[in-house]
């Protein structure tokens, strides 16, 4: 097994990719910490995953939550060897619906979070000399005209990737990312029928966007997650990863 006896924390793991991740973390040997914020979304991924999963629910636009999770990990499995931050406050908002409160949110959960997540387990992640990935988008290298704060917060989530790593590369703790393109997440799928599209949408995704036909699967960015979190990609580190169907340089989408 690739993650055999490391403890690894997930936030946002009740659903979608972070479940995704979360489940195939433990198929690899690893325990996992579920975290989110509906307690009864998150003990249905527990019961599942057995005695090698733990819950703790709260908010991450709380700045005090770091803490609390890196605690409930060490409660439940005495260490940390990894962290994925894959929870997103994902709001559709442009220049004149981005006012302070949703700009301020994104950066909280989206920024702000990762970082002080971090900041928390870094003497753990010490110890371990361990990981610490994040689940990025491609939007963050400019974004869409709906997705002004999602994407501000994502561009910057690339720049703390990369300056932990600098930063830290001597304490042999790895910080790196995977950029997302487009994935069909439970959300992703419910998202879109409330903006008008038919049910049966991802049987025919847009060519521009899907140039495959298919949308990607949560568990094609668990399968890509594994390798960063295990030792086998050790010592890389600083690396922000494309996770997508197109080039994002150079691309020429399809008419």
């Amino acid at each position: 097994m690739r993650l055999s006896n490391k403890t690894i924390i997930v936030t946002g793991s009740t659903t979608g990719i972070g479940e995704a991740i979360a489940r195939r973390c433990v198929a690899e040997g690893a325990s996992v910490l579920i975290h989110g914020l509906e307690r009864e979304l998150g003990e249905k991924v527990v019961v599942g995953l057995g005695a090698k999963a733990a819950l703790h629910v709260d908010d991450l636009a709380d700045p005090a939550s770091a803490d609390r999770i890196v605690a409930a990990a060490v409660r439940a499995f005495g260490k940390i060897d990894a962290v994925v931050n894959n929870a997103a406050y994902i709001v559709r908002s442009s220049l004149e619906t981005t006012d302070a409160g949703v700009f301020d949110r994104a950066m909280a959960v989206n920024l702000r979070a990762p970082l002080l997540l971090a900041r928390a387990a870094m003497p753990w992640l010490k110890k371990a000399e361990g990981s610490v990935l994040s689940i990025g988008s491609i939007n963050g290298y400019c974004g869409e005209a709906n997705q002004l704060a999602y994407s501000i917060s994502k561009g910057g989530l690339m720049t703390l990737t990369r300056n932990l790593a600098d930063a830290h590369g001597r304490d042999k703790v790895r910080f790196n990312q995977l950029n997302l393109g487009w994935v069909l997440s439970e959300n992703e799928y419910r998202l879109k029928i409330k903006e008008g599209m038919p049910e049966d949408w991802p049987e025919r995704p847009p060519a521009a966007f899907a140039p495959s036909g298919k949308i990607m699967s949560p568990e094609t960015i668990a399968t890509a997650a594994i390798y960063w979190l295990s030792d086998e990609s050790r010592p890389v580190s600083g690396s922000v990863l494309e996770i997508e169907q197109y080039p994002v340089i150079g691309r020429n989408p399809v008419k």
